[in-house]
């Protein structure tokens, strides 16, 4: 048996999911639902696949709670997967999932009694959150946090090597710092905020450090004396034990130190360097608490979701870290949805929209010029290139929304006050500022199953009628599951292509009953108690059209009744329906367009079972293939034939011609144990007048529970598992005991013209689980599958796919889990009917409405082909599409993409480097996911057409970027202008002009904002560009930009902090006047008038020099090297002053310093120390190379590619700076490092080259 991934349509995301999921830098969401966790692409909202978590033996399913994409891109290893994703579940346990593989790569160590727990141990509780972490160059670290007040690290081979308890705290979220991958933050529901990073992976290399974040914890300190928080909870995480109390923080993607915190009330902009709240603002009047919060990756905006579902929208004000109310957005809209309303569980940004917009930014002269493209869009440019943000949210009615917004507004207009906002916002209309507006847009939404599957019907192939009305028209065989779930919808799955074709509201309590009527019809019922002390109870029978969506009721009664419906049976041709009561007789209908009850049973039914279609004959099957039957010949083909002794006889088809396609027949089992067959003609009802088993058949020690029922053969299955099966016909019967209690559900397999096996039927058992066995084999026990395993579910409701035309057709089986998911299951059997285990994926490729363009699943050695592709450069029109399920892309033009011709024409250029027979190779290799349009879409076929002649960096960039490498996208973005600063300042050498702009620049006074915005400097207009920043003003604008925001902080800690600010941005008279306003009684006094002495001297002379040398030193000797550095910078020494600072660790501080008063040769010495920092003990590789290149130590660069092992890299970074440096480039093309660079990449493209041609197309 075989459970493809593929397969499985999860259940609605719920509360007890905490809101887990993630978005990767590719576009790929990953979201748990129950047991399992989906993959889905957020570009076309399609779901990929489903994963689900295997439960323990003690456990009946486990629920998945955390999940976090692991940092690792695409492997230059060719080996290695790229789609891991960490889970966590409710039992506290932890998996690296492999979403190539689709199972369990890794389960982590659960050691609860570690001896390396610092504080009080405590038992394995629920994951609350994770979190990837860098410990090494590419290896990273998994921190959780488990229960209330764990915190766990694991290295990437799953071993436990640090834990902290953080009791009485809860523990709430973690998250990496984007500016440092060592150092993350975990913060607690009271404002608890743990500061760590780490230098190694053992038990001493993860130093910390405890803030308190001040908040007001009434409502928690409440919910806590209430006895939320009990004994049963004492190893929930914190969000299972206050659902709706939350507390979570993200870094700034703008600032270093700075992170946003929401509690239920209040929003806190929290600095880690001051130890403090820069800013606190309390949650607006009317608005719902805080859940979450959300920096906008490019611009200075935050987005706060609220627990009803809306988005506040807050900017920061220019100068200051405080942030102000411009808008709400609604992300639940009200029109369609149920009663009660769905909630709003969770909502992402994309990292990826964010990169293609600073691409388009940087290129938007590439854009705005349509001359120099070979190919014409008709887009509009305007908006093609104004800020936008994409977000996805996930509701628990099983939605996943896509939504774009838009700003739009001079960026010099500031709001004003809050005040004004917050009480328009009351009354529901936000007065915006002038010239601001939001906008968001729904662009997409993705349709899950709605609520927990209650109950699971399949259309059964009659051939009988199955109009309304009446009539012979042959029914037609659909790919198409019902649903019913517990919040009263019918969800219709489409089993082709794994996803929900329709979704009906057809009650409004849960479903207890579904059929198909034909196979275009359902009718479902629910039931609901009118009072305990009355009694009572409401039936609802309702009739679904797929056609037409409309449902009706009939069997409307005005009063309750004294017996609910206990469930119903249609028969297979969908003319005739039983409703089985609770201790009352059952019901007769003829569903036709207004349902009409024939009559009642009053007899005391235990099971009651339609007969199925009898098993066609190659005979029938070539009378039914016939363009035109008469109506003897139509009888031919019916199924439904009862009058025959032997099915199985070769002269069935004669006797078949004599039955009436108006009749059907059910089996039945009484409370005695006695069966019989009724046949239902019209209007009447008659014995079918079977053959009778001998008495020894009918059991008085069991009751009979279930039954299922295929002329000739009977099946029974009592609460003993007794399973006895008896031939209407001929009168044979047989029983044998399963050895387990209480039968379920019987169903018969389905069956195909001329197939010699007719009994496998496959049971369910009350225990949820289920078995297959052959009931014409001698010994069915021996030719079975006993308690087949299905991973992260038990079974709730199953039934078979009734599409298996041929024996070389896999056999199907629809579950319903407990879990609330519905999956299909393939059973393999070989000729003899035992039942086989089989692990290959089907041959049937799904269908898909559009092409999944998400370049990251196709396989390692065909993305790296399609990068390769890429970064050398292929014409626009390759990506033209001759597939027939696309119309006329927009990027399109006129007249096919052949393949015939020589491929290598495609390229927009001879490569420079490696072996362009090479090139034609990836070509026909990807030319199967060419011709079917799932290798770009058309946003990302637009960009990359508009940058792939602009220069080899742009298109390095777009490369990155579509594989989830954001930071190697930035460094590719940065680089031209790192380049062409090393070239500005070789050609300029004069100091004087730079000894102007720094008089100019430490003019500005530290009050009031500054005179140069973030948002006015073009090389920092984007947000993640600012991790890359080099140039003098660059770093000189930042530091200043952050002096006015603590200005109004108080304490000896913070006025040094101050001070060094202001010395490290050139402010001296700022400086000394802080230094100056120092109490006599501080322990800080003596130093500080010392300073204020030193730095208000303008006159440098040798004996001063000396004397502050020395006292410098002994501050440095007595840890206070901030100090000596102010001394040092009061007599000029500035490059001691760098020096000094980064002995201290204090890096971008040293950086800032430099920027301010050292040139040329001296600067440069500063960042490339710098770059070695960053390289060998940050492992920020993309961010080290960017500081070399910037001083011009190319060879440097080269060198730390080559020690990272990354060839393509190497050689692609050669072949941009010969482009952009030209006769400039320093490094000439028989140097030793070069050519070995070279040798390496031709190797990696023939071993690539192998791989690709070993690795058949791979489509989802």
């Amino acid at each position: 048996m075989w459970s493809s991934s593929d397969c499985i349509l999860p259940g609605p995301p719920s509360r007890s999911n905490l809101s887990a999921a993630d978005l990767s830098p590719s576009g790929l969401l990953a979201f748990a639902s129950g047991s399992s966790v989906s993959l889905v692409d957020t570009r076309s909202l399609q779901l990929i696949s489903s994963v689900s978590l295997p439960s323990p033996i003690s456990c009946a399913f486990s629920t998945v709670t955390s999940v976090r994409w692991a940092p690792v891109p695409v492997q230059r290893d060719l080996f290695s997967s790229d789609l891991l994703i960490a889970v966590g579940d409710h039992l506290g346990r932890i998996a690296l999932v492999d979403f190539r593989l689709r199972s369990v790569r890794l389960w982590l160590e659960q050691s609860c009694d570690s001896a390396s727990a610092r504080g009080k141990i405590l038992g394995c509780g629920g994951v609350q959150d994770l979190c990837w972490v860098l410990a090494r160059p590419e290896s990273y670290v998994l921190a959780a946090i488990s229960g209330p007040s764990s915190l766990s690290l694991y290295t990437d081979s799953g071993q436990l090597f640090w834990k902290y308890d953080a009791s009485p705290e809860f523990l709430s979220c973690i998250r990496c710092d984007p500016f440092d991958s060592r150092h993350f933050c975990v913060l607690g529901l009271k404002g608890f905020l743990l500061s760590l990073k780490l230098l190694g992976i053992t038990e001493n290399d993860v130093p910390t450090k405890e803030f308190q974040i001040q908040t007001d914890c009434s409502d928690l300190q409440k919910l806590e004396g209430e006895g939320v928080a009990t004994s049963s909870h004492s190893t929930s995480p914190a969000s299972t034990v206050f659902p709706l109390y939350s507390a979570k923080f993200s870094f700034s993607p703008h600032w270093k130190h700075i992170l946003f915190a929401t509690f239920p009330r209040e929003l806190v902009v929290f600095d880690l360097k001051y130890e403090t709240a820069l800013y606190v603002v309390a949650l607006p009047r009317g608005y719902a608490k805080f859940v979450d919060v959300l920096p906008d990756p490019s611009q200075e905006f935050l987005y706060c979701l609220h627990l009803d579902g809306r988005l506040s929208i807050w900017r920061r004000k220019e100068g200051e870290q405080v942030h102000v109310l411009c808008g709400l957005e609604e992300l639940m809209p009200t029109i369609g949805n149920s009663v009660p309303s769905p909630s709003l569980l969770t909502l992402l940004i994309s990292q990826l929209d964010s990169t293609f917009q600073n691409m388009r930014t940087s290129h938007s002269d590439a854009l705005l010029d349509n001359s120099e493209l070979e190919i014409s869009f008709d887009f509009n440019n305007d908006a093609f290139l104004r800020f936008k943000t994409h977000f996805i949210s996930i509701s628990d009615d099983g939605k996943i929304w896509s939504w774009i917004l838009t700003f739009n507004g001079d960026e010099d207009c500031n709001p004003q006050t809050n005040d004004e906002l917050l009480e328009s916002a009351t009354n529901g209309n936000q007065d915006l500022p002038p010239n601001i507006s939001f906008e968001i847009t729904l662009v997409g939404q993705l349709q899950l199953l709605s609520s927990i599957v209650t109950v699971l019907a399949v259309p059964t192939p009659s051939m009988t009628a199955t109009l309304a009305r009446g009539g012979n028209f042959p029914a037609v065989v659909v790919p198409l599951v019902a649903l019913g779930t517990e919040a009263g919808t019918i969800d219709v799955v489409d089993v082709s292509a794994n996803a929900v074709a329709a979704s009906f509201s057809a009650h409004t309590s849960s479903i207890r009953g579904l059929n198909w009527l034909g196979n275009s019809r359902l009718v479902s019922f629910s039931c609901s108690r009118v009072s305990k002390r009355t009694g009572g109870y409401i039936n609802k029978l309702v009739v679904t059209c797929l056609r037409s969506g409309v449902s009706r009721g009939f069997r409307v009664l005005q009063k309750p009744e004294r017996a609910p419906i206990r469930a119903l049976r249609a028969s297979s041709s969908g003319r005739y329906l039983l409703i089985l009561f609770r201790d009352a007789p059952v019901e007769v209908w003829a569903m036709t367009k207004s349902p009409v009850m024939l009559r009642s049973l009053a007899l005391p039914f235990t099971v009651l079972e339609w007969t199925l279609p009898t098993i066609p004959s190659l005979a029938q099957k070539s009378l039914s293939k016939q363009p035109s039957m008469s109506s003897n010949q139509e009888t031919n083909g019916t199924p439904d034939d009862i009058g025959t002794p032997k099915a199985s006889d070769c002269k069935a088809v004669a006797a078949d011609v004599l039955q009436d396609d108006a009749s059907e027949s059910f089996a039945f089992a009484l409370v005695n144990g006695a069966l019989g067959v009724f046949e239902v003609y019209g209007r009447r009802i008659r014995d079918f007048r079977p053959t009778w088993p001998t008495s020894s058949f009918i059991s008085s020690d069991g009751l009979i529970t279930a039954m299922a029922y295929r002329l000739p053969h009977v099946v029974t299955g009592d609460k003993l598992g007794n399973i006895r099966w008896w031939d209407v016909a001929s009168g044979n019967s047989s029983s044998f005991n399963t050895c387990k209690e209480g039968i379920k559900k019987i169903k018969f397999s389905p069956v195909f013209a001329g197939d010699i096996s007719r009994g496998r039927i496959t049971v369910l058992f009350y225990d949820n689980t289920f078995s297959i066995y052959d009931l014409d084999s001698p010994d069915p026990l021996a030719i079975s599958l006993m308690r087949p395993q299905i991973p992260g579910t038990l079974i709730l409701e199953l039934d078979w796919l009734p599409l298996r035309t041929s024996k070389f057709d896999s056999l199907v089986l629809c579950v319903a889990g407990t879990d609330g998911s519905f999956r299909l299951v393939e059973v393999h059997v070989d000729e003899k009917m035992t039942a086989q285990i089989s692990y290959t994926k089907p041959p049937k490729e799904k269908f898909r409405p559009v092409p999944l363009c998400t370049p990251m699943l196709l396989p390692t050695p065909h993305a790296l082909a399609l990068r390769m592709i890429l970064q050398l450069g292929v014409k626009p029109s390759w990506f033209n599409t001759t597939s027939t399920c696309i119309d006329k892309r927009p990027h399109s033009i006129p007249g096919r993409t052949s393949s015939s011709k020589d491929l290598r024409s495609f390229m927009i250029d001879f490569p420079p480097i490696g072996d362009p027979a090479v090139l034609e190779m990836f070509l026909k290799v990807l030319e199967p996911y060419r011709s079917e349009g799932c290798l770009l879409d058309d946003e990302k076929a637009k960009l990359y057409s508009s940058l792939v002649n602009k220069s080899c960096a742009a298109r390095f960039a777009f490369a990155a970027a579509i594989f989830g490498e954001t930071s190697e996208a930035l460094f590719w973005l940065q680089l031209p202008y790192a380049m062409k600063h090393v070239v500005n300042k070789t050609a300029t050498k004069s100091s004087k002009k730079h000894f102007e702009e720094t008089a100019t620049l430490c003019k500005t006074s530290s009050k009031g904002p500054s005179s140069t915005g973030f948002e006015k400097n073009g090389s920092l207009s984007e947000g993640q560009l600012r991790l890359m920043a080099f140039e003098q003003k660059d770093l000189w604008v930042c530091a200043n930009e952050r002096i006015p925001w603590h200005e109004k902080l108080e304490g000896e800690e913070a006025i040094q902090n101050r001070v060094h600010e202001l010395v490290s941005v050139g402010n001296l008279e700022g400086a000394v006047s802080l230094l100056l306003s120092t109490s006599p009684d501080s322990t800080y006094f003596y130093p500080n008038a010392l300073r204020a002495v030193a730095l208000s001297s303008t006159v440098s002379k040798s004996l001063v020099e000396l004397a502050v040398k020395v006292v410098a030193a002994n501050m440095v000797r007595s840890d206070r090297s901030l100090s000596g550095t102010h001394l040092l910078c009061s007599v000029g020494r500035y490059q001691e002053a760098c020096s000094q600072l980064q002995d201290a660790g204090c890096w971008t501080d040293s950086a800032t310093l430099a920027a301010t008063h050292l040139n040329g040769s001296d600067y440069a010495r500063v960042l490339q120390r710098w770059a070695g920092h960053v390289v060998n003990i940050e492992h920020n590789l993309w961010r080290g190379v960017i500081l070399y290149v910037a001083v011009g130590a190319f060879e440097e660069a080269l060198a730390v590619f080559r020690k990272a092992e990354r060839p393509e890299t190497a050689a692609i970074f050669i072949m941009a700076c010969r482009e952009t440096l030209a006769e400039s480039w320093s490094i000439d093309s028989e140097n030793e490092d070069v050519m070995a660079v070279t040798e390496s990449y031709a190797l990696y493209q023939r071993k690539l080259v192998h791989l690709c041609m070993d690795s058949p197309p791979s489509f989802h």
